[in-house]
């Protein structure tokens, strides 16, 4: 199900990007999950300034194949610099706690992944980083805010604890999105952070952002190869 968790985690990078003053301080997302034409998960966002918070379960047919529940919390200091990140993961028996913290005055970033019902360390890594580096959801915060035109490509330095890299944002077309909470103009964007870039899995990521002032995410969609599928996000409710 890690194909689920990657357009989740994805979601919650572009559903960052709606955050801007003046607005209430916590703001709640929900996302429908789609995979070989099933409706496969639900993801709920609270997004509020510094923090954001996803949860993520699995429903219908594939909840009974395995049942996912993730919350994925991140946040970030000003300039959108990642400071923290905790994954905490329970898909099917396995629970597991993934932690980075980035230490922006040392320029250095610590990984610990955990198998929580075994107490022991699965993954322990540090590495150098440069002063202001962000982990996907604060990269995708600095897109928002640039907004590239299509036809622009931008980079930006990501890091998610194990790999840092300058990652690439192609500013595609505009283009008008049907979802479950209506008909949006959107400005697509493509992500490069499969492919042995940030993630070692083939894939393509796309992400629609509306074309307004809120930048709000309405669609994600990761390509996957051909024997794993095409997970789409689609927004369902903003409150």
């Amino acid at each position: 199900m890690n194909r689920l968790r990657f357009a989740a985690v994805i979601l919650l990078c572009t559903s960052c990007c709606i955050i801007a003053a003046p607005q209430s301080p916590v703001e709640s997302l929900t996302f429908g999950a789609e995979w070989r034409l099933l409706r496969s998960g639900e993801i709920d966002l609270a997004l509020a300034p510094g923090q954001n918070r996803l949860t993520l379960k699995t429903v219908g047919l594939v909840s009974t194949l395995i049942k996912v529940e993730d919350v994925y919390t991140s946040t970030y200091a000003s300039g959108f610099c990642s400071t923290s990140l905790l994954l905490d993961s329970r898909e099917g028996r396995k629970h597991r706690e993934t932690k980075v913290d980035y230490d922006r005055a040392a320029k250095r970033v610590t990984y610990l992944e955990r198998d929580v019902k075994a107490d022991k360390t699965i993954t322990y890594k540090q590495m150098e980083i440069p002063a202001c580096v962000h982990d996907v959801t604060s990269a995708l915060l600095k897109l928002r805010q640039m907004k590239p035109e299509p036809g622009a490509t931008i980079e930006i330095p990501v890091s998610d604890g194990k790999k840092l890299i300058s990652a690439r944002v192609d500013s595609l077309a505009r283009e008008k999105v049907h979802t479950p909470a209506g008909q949006f103009d959107t400005i697509k964007y493509e992500a490069f952070l499969f492919n042995g870039q940030l993630y070692r899995r083939k894939g393509r990521l796309f992400v629609w952002l509306t074309d307004d002032a809120k930048r709000l995410p309405v669609q994600v969609r990761i390509q996957l190869p051909f024997y794993i599928g095409t997970v789409t996000l689609q927004l369902e409710k903003l409150r």
